[in-house]
Formats: C-alpha cells, sequence, structure tokens
C-alpha cells in the first residue's frame, strides 16, 4: 500500500517569480557594466606617456622635443597638440586633431600621420595626402626657463 502525499501549494509573501529574479539580475548586470564604462571614460590627472603637462603646469620641457622633429602632447585642457621644435630653442604647437574626421595625429619621423583615414601632414601642419581637407592649426605656447607652457607669453 501506498501512500500519496497530497502537495499544498507553496504560498510566500515577498518570493520573487523567476521572471523579477532575472529583471533585477539584468539591472545589476547593466549597473555594473554603466559603471566600468564611466571609469573607462574618466580620465586620469596623472601625465601620459610623450609629453602630456607636466608638474607645474608645463606641456613639456624643451629638452624632450628633438630639434628638427615631433612630440606628442596635451594641452592644458587635456586636447592632444603636437610640439614642434624646428630649430634649437623655438617651439611651435600645433593641434592634433585631424582635419578630416578628428582622429588623433601622431608624429612619424618627419611627417605627422592620421591612424584612421590615412592624412599625412608635414612638421609644419601642411597637408601631404590623405582626405583631410585644411592644415593642422597652430595652438599658442610659449617657452619659460626651458618649459613649454600653453598661451602666449
Amino acid at each position: 500500500m501506498s501512500a500519496t502525499a497530497q502537495s499544498t501549494p507553496h504560498t510566500c509573501d515577498g518570493c520573487l517569480d523567476r521572471r523579477e529574479v532575472l529583471v533585477r539580475a539584468g539591472l545589476v548586470t547593466m549597473g555594473v557594466a554603466a559603471a566600468g564604462v564611466l571609469a573607462a571614460c574618466g580620465g586620469s590627472d596623472a601625465p601620459s606617456g610623450g609629453g602630456a603637462a607636466a608638474s607645474g603646469g608645463a606641456l613639456a620641457q624643451v629638452s624632450d622635443i628633438p630639434v628638427g622633429g615631433a612630440l606628442s602632447a596635451k594641452d592644458a585642457d587635456g586636447k592632444p597638440i603636437i610640439l614642434l621644435q624646428p630649430e634649437a630653442g623655438t617651439v611651435v604647437a600645433l593641434s592634433a586633431v585631424c582635419t578630416h574626421q578628428s582622429c588623433t595625429v601622431a608624429p612619424d619621423g618627419d611627417e605627422l600621420v592620421c591612424p584612421c583615414h590615412g592624412s599625412v601632414y608635414d612638421l609644419t601642419g601642411a597637408n601631404v595626402s590623405g582626405p583631410a581637407p585644411s592644415p593642422l592649426p597652430e595652438v599658442d605656447v610659449h617657452v619659460s626657463n626651458g618649459a613649454v607652457l600653453a598661451g602666449k607669453a
């Protein structure tokens, strides 16, 4: 003889059903992902390599910029620039934002090259090749005690 146990429906006030558990898990996952994206996009106050704003507000030291060459840096607002030293002691700055589609241009030997669509500029900022419609604009900088500073002297 077998005894059959009668099942009573489970009732639980405050319990979550499967759908509610999945919805809440999804919300938590989205929150964690959003926090990760914000952290990644948040930027840092630490200078990045290659001449970002150094201590004392200097964008770079003149000695860090090769004579006849260029150095990537960031201006006082954190925007990418290229520092050039066409002759010893003379520093010129150009925006490193490509005039084609705003990618960041980088020094490559005696040229400034956009990695996105192949625009090439010479060390004066003039277009050499590629789709860029105009030259790189100059940025005001000056030299004081061997340091390159933003703005006019």
